[in-house]
């Protein structure tokens, strides 16, 4: 024991763990005493002591002392939890538990434990999401420990049912799943509560710009949330999607002229219209004479005179043309708005304000403050990418291709989608699946010969001397073998008689 504890200690000062203050690490230790540590026992050492790190952090951050906390828990017997349940159940309590919540949380884990403890008898191994799942109905319908054991068991069997066999095709089955629903797709576009100018592209165009990964999408639309403090501050939200939606002087003007006479255009800006749209007059001002610096425009009051720049010999036509063209650059100078970003909607759904945007810009929209980045999220796959990573992509792609089919009232299982997903996301950025992306890239010369542009597929392989091993499906079924899948993909072979 004395040099398990020095082997564990120096691997807490080279990994940089650090343990609670007055816990004993003779606790966890006492159950690997008498069994031999390989380095597979020792790796599964060492993540139950990351996890009481992760779990300190936690519980402090609800005020709750950490050993009081794990003594609690040893004499209920019950395991220190893994974080990630102990982090999902502490969602559902506020940051001070009272007594009364206190031993809510410990029955909780209670149950969590017991969970734990049958799957470790029978030698099962469930998703988090299962876990979590037996220990909802067991609280919803107050199971008895032998009830628990039966639905455990029942679970078992219809997760094993559920699983795929080795050998099965589901490379082709997702793709009938979520192609055959594509062929009852409308190509419509949805308009927001009846406002014509931001809409967003449904259906089956929709479908096509997910699984072909495209830059630049149709109709890019964010949906911004705010933080809990801000969530129902109506001030608050409209103060920032002014400041996020794009406004032009047009925007805020009472009066617009093009004066022939003096050949100048004069344009006077409105106190309400500003004030409506929480803009600040002074920055108004500094961004027209930046902008017009050439021109050196006159300000008076809310009165701005523009004259184009007089250049001798000019004829009055050209003069004129100039004037016009100024009248427009003025009417469309952007005095505030986020890059990328036009028209911005508020709407309050479910008790909270929301801003759906025409236009994303992710990364400066998530960086203002009082945004929630959590949930804060855009219709583009490829920014996504950029911004959050790859993993944040291929969840993307799972949720924007679900509501797609779900919209249209279209029901596929969720894993045919994931399937698709992971192969578009699988080499660390996002492809598209066609003759660009995925088909195109195939090793295999037939099966990249057999989707598109065949003749320049055979005629290439045939320069580099290409060789193809048969592998895959479609190139045994081009030349009449069975193909490695299903029974295709055993090979029996019989011993010889000595």
């Amino acid at each position: 024991m004395d040099d398990l504890i020095k082997r564990v200690e120096k691997e807490f000062e080279e990994r940089n763990i650090c343990i609670p203050e007055g816990f004993d690490v003779k606790n966890v230790l006492v159950d690997y005493d008498s069994i031999d540590i390989t380095d597979e026992v020792f790796d599964e050492i060492i993540a139950k002591f990351k996890n009481i790190n992760l779990v300190n952090d936690l519980v402090t951050s609800y005020n709750i002392d950490f050993i009081e906390f794990s003594q609690d828990l040893e004499m209920e017997n019950i395991d220190i939890p893994e974080y990630y349940y102990l982090n999902n159940i502490l969602g559902n309590y506020s940051p001070d538990l009272n007594k009364e919540e206190y031993e809510d949380l410990i029955s909780d884990l209670e149950i969590i434990d017991k969970i734990f403890k049958i799957l470790a008898d029978k030698d099962i191994t469930f998703p988090k999401g299962y876990v979590e799942d037996l220990a909802d109905a067991s609280i919803r319908r107050d199971l008895t420990d032998e009830e628990l054991e039966k639905l455990v068991d029942k679970l078992k069997t219809a997760y094993d049912r559920a699983r795929v066999e080795a050998g099965e095709a589901v490379g082709t089955v997702a793709a009938q799943s979520v192609g055959e629903p594509g062929t009852q797709m409308t190509m419509r576009t949805f308009h927001y509560a009846g406002v014509t100018e931001l809409n967003v592209t449904l259906g089956l165009p929709r479908l096509i710009e997910i699984v072909d990964a495209r830059k630049d999408i149709a109709t890019p639309t964010m949906d911004i949330y705010f933080e809990d403090d801000k969530r129902n501050d109506e001030e608050f939200v409209k103060t920032l999607a002014n400041k996020i939606g794009k406004s032009t002087i047009n925007d805020i003007l009472e009066d617009f002229n093009l004066n022939y006479a003096e050949m100048q255009v004069e344009a006077t800006l409105s106190d309400k219209k500003i004030s409506e749209r929480r803009l600040i007059k002074e920055n108004i001002i500094q961004k027209i004479e930046a902008d017009f610096k050439k021109e050196k425009p006159e300000i008076n009051g809310n009165l701005i005179v523009v004259k184009p720049k007089q250049k001798e010999g000019k004829e009055t036509q050209h003069i004129i043309r100039e004037l016009r063209l100024l009248a427009d650059k003025v009417r469309d100078l952007q005095v505030s708005g986020v890059k990328k970003i036009g028209k911005v909607i508020i709407r309050k759904d479910d008790e909270e304000w929301v801003i759906h945007t025409e236009g994303s810009n992710l990364k400066e929209i998530l960086s203002i403050e009082g945004i929630d980045s959590k949930r804060t999220t855009t219709n583009s796959i490829r920014e996504i990418e950029d911004v959050l990573g790859i993993e944040a992509a291929r969840q993307s792609i799972i949720n924007e291709a679900n509501n797609t089919l779900s919209e249209q009232g279209l029901t596929v299982d969720v894993r045919h989608i994931m399937l698709v997903a992971d192969i578009m996301t699988s080499e660390g950025e996002v492809k598209s699946i066609g003759r660009h992306g995925i088909s195109g890239e195939k090793s295999s010369v037939l099966a990249r010969a057999a989707f598109e542009e065949t003749g320049k597929h055979l005629l290439n392989a045939s320069i580099r001397g290409e060789v193809d091993d048969l592998t895959g499906i479609i190139e045994n079924i081009i030349i009449g073998q069975p193909i490695p899948l299903g029974t295709g993909s055993i090979g029996v072979k019989m011993a010889k008689n000595e």
